[in-house]
């Protein structure tokens, strides 16, 4: 399993083994990670799972889908490596990923 890192606004580190198949997303839910909000439950309709990628990731990643792209500009505090943690999969390949989470979801 991936560990996964999500680091707080405030620099607090949330490492969770995460088990692939699912999202970003709901791998902070299920481990309970403070600062995603996910409204919509994953459905990309809401933004409130903003998360943002170091470039090397984000690259790896891939942009955003028409759909996230949508949601993205509506967010103020969006950034040229931001993405939706609801549209990223976890895999194997994401061992050691760090995720940026802001301040505040919108």
């Amino acid at each position: 399993m991936p560990i996964i890192a999500f680091v707080e606004h405030d620099g607090t580190v949330h490492e969770v083994d995460v088990e692939p198949g699912s999202s970003l997303m709901r791998a902070a839910i299920d481990n309970l990670v403070p600062g995603i909000d996910a409204d919509c439950g994953g459905e990309c309709s809401c933004a409130t799972c903003h998360v943002v990628l170091t470039d090397d990731w984000f690259q790896k990643l891939g942009s955003p889908a028409v759909r996230e792209e949508e949601m993205l500009d509506m967010n103020p505090e969006r950034q040229a490596t931001s993405r939706l943690s609801c549209q990223i999969p976890v895999s194997e390949e994401l061992e050691g990923i760090e995720v940026q989470l802001p301040e505040f979801q919108f």
